[in-house]
């Protein structure tokens, strides 16, 4: 436990030799730090991703006190109101509920119909980057194009779209280990301005409906059911952050290590007919999200150790995504793996709804790039972000020719 440490850069520069130690050592185990109980192996893992006794939340059953938490500070109420109001952190029936109504306006027809206006997307800033001889693979590809997506799908114009990343960057700070005060107030302040934006979005949306999902979450409904305006605010922004956070990561952190295995990337290059199960491997490899929580809600035991109610359990989607039980030689990048059960989207009820957007964008970018610059390479040694729960580079410098 002791090599376990995600505020430190070396473990952060590669944390895959710690979680082969924590595997070898165990099933679950206690972190004093964070107060969590660490669960590192892939059927575990998979296994409490379906498990009813634990929840994204536990205010549907219990009240902070009951449960044995302190309530959120008031101050940070915005971002608790904003974050506990998308279906990422409710359990049933809310989260239920929500998702049917969801997916009536985020249908697979919806994402389908995209392809070509994400193709081309892609094409043209991959375009710029080889008129420029190179850039920052970060901000000139990988984060501009999810960006542009989610934020065409919902129907927000281009000209509103400049504060979409950094509104994102500052709410997810939040869901790193133990966040500063200083991160909170960040969160709580894009948490209102984003919020407030959206208000004036979806009223403008009730008097002039139009053919995206803003409009459509306004309009979908059954058996009565109809998401309040929070919902739907919580919902956006639920799926723009998430919609692009996890792609922009797994963009960069793929391509890092593509050029850091050139055999591997040599023989993508030579078949580019490797792109699906090249975006498979890579989210598996080197994975954009490393930990996914969940509260538990009743005493639940694993390997012996029981973990009792108002515990809270880390998922280590890193670690499972290596573990050698479920996949020969993982720490091998093979873009050919065709037996591929990764978790990073997550299982279960809370399985990431914008998988197939995301795929369709990851598989884009990586044609595009194929395609447009043959000769793509690295410029310089990229640093890693000081986060460990959502895991990417500071940058990713590259040239062309």
């Amino acid at each position: 436990m002791a090599a376990f440490d995600p505020w430190d850069p070396a473990f952060l520069a590669d944390p895959y030799p710690v979680y082969a130690e924590l595997r070898a050592a165990g099933r679950v185990h206690y972190f004093e730090a964070t107060d969590q109980w660490l669960v590192p192996h892939h059927a575990d893992v998979s296994a409490l991703l379906r498990e009813r006794r634990l929840g994204r939340t536990y205010l549907h059953r219990f009240g902070h006190e009951d449960f044995g938490r302190t309530a959120p500070p008031p101050e940070h109420e915005p971002f608790h109101t904003l974050n506990d109001h998308g279906m990422l952190d409710l359990e049933p029936p809310d989260h239920t509920r929500i998702r049917r109504l969801v997916s009536k306006a985020f249908t697979p027809r919806t994402v389908e119909r995209l392809k070509p206006y994400v193709g081309d997307l892609a094409g043209k800033l991959v375009d710029r980057l080889v008129e420029h001889g190179g850039g920052d693979l970060l901000t000139d590809v990988a984060e501009p194009l999810p960006v542009a997506v989610i934020a065409e799908m919902l129907g927000i114009p281009e000209s509103d779209r400049a504060p979409l990343r950094p509104w994102s960057a500052d709410i997810c700070g939040m869901y790193e280990l133990n966040p500063s005060e200083e991160t909170a107030r960040k969160a709580v302040q894009a948490s209102v301005e984003f919020s407030d934006y959206l208000h004036g979005l979806i009223a403008e949306r009730r008097k002039e409906p139009g053919d995206d999902l803003i409009s459509g979450l306004i309009a979908a409904h059954d058996e009565g059911d109809r998401l309040t305006e929070q919902e739907m605010i919580s919902t956006a922004v639920l799926l723009l952050n998430a919609g692009h956070e996890a792609t922009v990561n797994a963009t960069v952190n793929g391509w890092y290590a593509l050029f850091r295995n050139p055999d591997q990337l040599a023989a993508l290059r030579a078949d580019h007919t490797l792109v699906p199960t090249a975006v498979e491997e890579l989210m598996r490899y080197d994975t954009p999200l490393q930990l996914f929580e969940r509260w538990v809600l009743d005493d639940i035991e694993i390997d012996g150790t029981v973990i009792p109610r108002g515990s809270e359990i880390a998922m280590l989607f890193g670690s499972a995504n290596h573990d050698p039980e479920v996949f020969r030689d993982p720490e091998r990048l093979d873009l050919t793996r065709a037996d591929n059960p990764h978790i990073s989207f997550s299982a279960g009820i809370h399985y990431c709804i914008g998988a197939p957007l995301a795929r369709i964008e990851l598989a884009a970018s990586m044609t595009a790039l194929l395609e447009k610059a043959p000769t793509l390479s690295l410029s310089e040694e990229p640093r890693r972000k000081p986060n460990f729960v959502i895991r990417g580079l500071e940058g990713l410098g590259v040239q062309v020719g």
